[in-house]
């Protein structure tokens, strides 16, 4: 089986892309990272009340995904490695690109933990559901003392809020770093992560890119 799947994926990857698979996870991700630092925004300016706990139920619904989502991710990438392309090869700023990566992986699996914590903390907040359908547990805090309770709700927002603060930094640098590669290096990269057009189709038709050469200072004749 996973045999199988390395082959079907290395018939993309050889041709620096990444697998369909690959690219749904990416995209469907960065939609929900997406939608829950806006609507956690919004739901952080509402009043205390039923209509703030109703706000925060979605984002709950939201964000079990995204924890469930990165643990198949990783499972994936572990499994059927992404392409080698243009980036790779670029010395520093490839370990920059590796280190970005992880801190993408922190917040996709520290965010949900956190507010999973922060959830069962609060005493009787109600049920938790995955995408609004299959119930989820709660985490066993309910037999702490209130004051743990508390403790463990402070510790996890703290938490929550700085993962949100390191997404709102990494989300453009990782954007930018996306489009100097695409329009300034003119490398694979980000057509790579896009759903494939067929060449008949492209309305450049062109089959192959050719990356941006470094400019070479002449060397200063000896004085």
């Amino acid at each position: 089986m996973i045999r199988a799947l390395r082959a079907w994926a290395r018939k993309h990857t050889e041709r620096s892309r990444y697998s369909p698979v690959g690219i749904a996870f990416h995209w469907v991700m960065a939609l929900l990272v997406l939608f829950q630092l806006g609507w956690g925004y919004y739901a952080s300016w509402l009043g205390v009340g039923g209509e703030k706990l109703r706000a925060y139920e979605v984002h709950s619904m939201v964000g079990l995904p995204i924890l469930v989502l990165a643990i198949a991710r990783l499972g994936w990438r572990v499994m059927i490695p992404g392409p080698i392309n243009d980036a790779d090869r670029q010395g520093l700023q490839t370990q920059v690109a590796y280190v970005m990566h992880y801190l993408f992986y922190l917040t996709f699996f520290g965010l949900p933990l956190s507010g999973w914590a922060m959830w069962s903390a609060i005493a009787e907040p109600g049920p938790l559901y995955l995408a609004g359908v299959i119930p989820w547990p709660q985490l066993p805090f309910d037999q702490l003392p209130l004051t743990t309770q508390w403790r463990i709700m402070d510790v996890a927002e703290d938490v929550h809020l700085a993962l949100v603060a390191m997404l709102l930094v990494i989300i453009p640098l990782h954007v930018a770093a996306a489009l100097k590669h695409h329009f300034w290096d003119r490398h694979d990269v980000l057509r790579g992560m896009l759903p494939e057009i067929p060449d008949a189709e492209d309305p450049r038709g062109e089959t192959t890119h050719k990356p941006r050469e470094p400019k070479i200072q002449p060397a200063k004749a000896p004085g």
